[in-house]
């Protein structure tokens, strides 16, 4: 053995060196039992699924705190992890006691293992991408998939000694210190661009004002039995979701067969459509590029399809900038927020300069956009290696051989 080699090998040869003892989740932890009552709450320590970032950006205050009844208590150490659609990723080591509702699952190690298993030990492992995979091939429901808790219990941990995992924490946190310092900088930069934008979308203002209903077509997406489950298929026409919406990823989990598809044309999203979330993370707007597969939206989303003369980019930032904003204020409903009503979505007014003054104003964002955003260049490019690195280390400091 070398003097260089690192020190985390070195423990694992002296301490495991025949591998170490895996475990399901539910051997070593449990789902929090106990109660808070809600006049113990605040925005800053009740943790709702709507104020868990996505991603694993961990949390933010909630701006909405239950005022009656018992909720879920967890702790400081306990992991909080969201329920509803897992391919959300939303996870967060709770740094303090506080309450959650029945939307969130909170996991505390079990009191046979607290000298065992490190609760930021075992954080590093459920935010790995093979455990949000592993609860996406569990979770139950189409049009709001929810994790199995049974399931989750049953995911397996690597136990390895304590020494080994406080060692991968260590290195783990510098990782994500470093990160956390890019964040910051990415963060400043996109608050100088959202001023920015703001400013130019300001300027529009000396231009005519019209409602959104006429500059766009709103197509809410088919309610009641139109999408069920037993119509689904493995390939086919694409159902587009809220993640679509939400990261303009193009991967898809349901299909409609030809038949489906042509009987539901209103739905049919088309190349330069606006799709927009309008259930839950509300707001969040992008638009279907040339190459998006053919499908159809679903419930949880709207359509909008500009008109002749509005840039179908400007009706985007001007949603980005301000409508967004307006949506969430006039939301209904508590944990899981929904769109008021269309036809209030219909009255907004919008200022619509002329075409070409769109124009304008969509390709100065455009480079302001690509900045902050555009992980082929710049300080996003910078971060997503990092990030990548980081995943890549990670993975490899979780992996474990298994103790026969």
């Amino acid at each position: 053995m070398t003097n260089n080699q690192p020190k985390i090998e070195k423990l694992i040869t002296e301490l495991c060196p025949q591998g170490v003892e895996f475990k399901e989740l539910g051997k070593v932890a449990l789902y929090s039992k106990e109660r808070i009552d809600s006049s113990e709450l605040n925005e800053r320590n009740y943790v709702g699924v709507d104020n868990l970032l996505p991603n694993k950006m961990g949390k933010t205050f909630s701006n909405y705190v239950p005022t009656s009844g018992k909720l879920t208590k967890f702790g400081n150490g306990d992991i909080l992890l969201g329920n509803i659609r897992p391919y959300l990723k939303k996870i967060w080591r709770a740094i303090h006691d506080g309450g959650t509702n029945g939307d969130v699952l909170a996991i505390k190690i079990n009191d046979d293992n607290k000298n065992k298993l490190s609760s930021e030990f075992m954080y590093y492992l459920l935010s790995s991408d093979d455990f949000f995979s592993y609860d996406m091939q569990h979770a139950k429901g189409a049009k709001m998939p929810r994790g199995s808790k049974a399931s989750i219990l049953k995911y397996v941990l690597p136990i390895p000694p304590l020494a080994i995992q406080e060692e991968i924490v260590k290195i783990l946190n510098s990782f994500t210190e470093l990160e956390a310092e890019l964040e910051a900088e990415l963060e400043a930069r996109k608050k100088q661009y959202v001023h920015y934008r703001n400013q130019m979308l300001s300027s529009s203002k000396s231009f005519k004002t019209k409602k959104l209903g006429d500059v766009c077509e709103f197509v809410r997406g088919p309610f009641g039995g139109s999408l069920k489950k037993e119509i689904f298929k493995s390939s086919g026409y694409a159902i587009y979701e809220q993640q679509h919406a939400i990261h303009e990823e193009y991967n898809f989990r349901y299909f409609i067969d030809e038949n489906k598809y042509n009987q539901m044309q209103r739905f049919n999203v088309k190349p330069g459509d606006l799709i927009m979330s309008c259930s839950g993370t509300m707001g969040k707007i992008s638009i279907i590029p040339v190459d998006a597969p053919k499908g159809i939206i679903n419930q949880a989303l709207l359509k909008l399809v500009a008109k002749p003369d509005v840039s179908n980019k400007y009706l985007r930032y001007c949603f980005e900038n301000s409508i967004s904003a307006q949506m969430n204020s006039n939301a209904r409903g508590g944990a899981i927020k929904n769109v008021a009503s269309v036809s209030v979505l219909k009255d907004i007014e919008i200022a619509v300069p002329p075409l070409h003054e769109q124009e304008r104003i969509v390709s100065i964002l455009d480079k302001f956009d690509a900045l902050v955003n555009d992980i082929s260049i710049g300080l996003p490019a910078e971060l997503t290696a990092r990030r990548s690195q980081y995943e890549y280390y990670r993975n490899k400091l979780l992996t474990f051989k298994e103790y026969e």
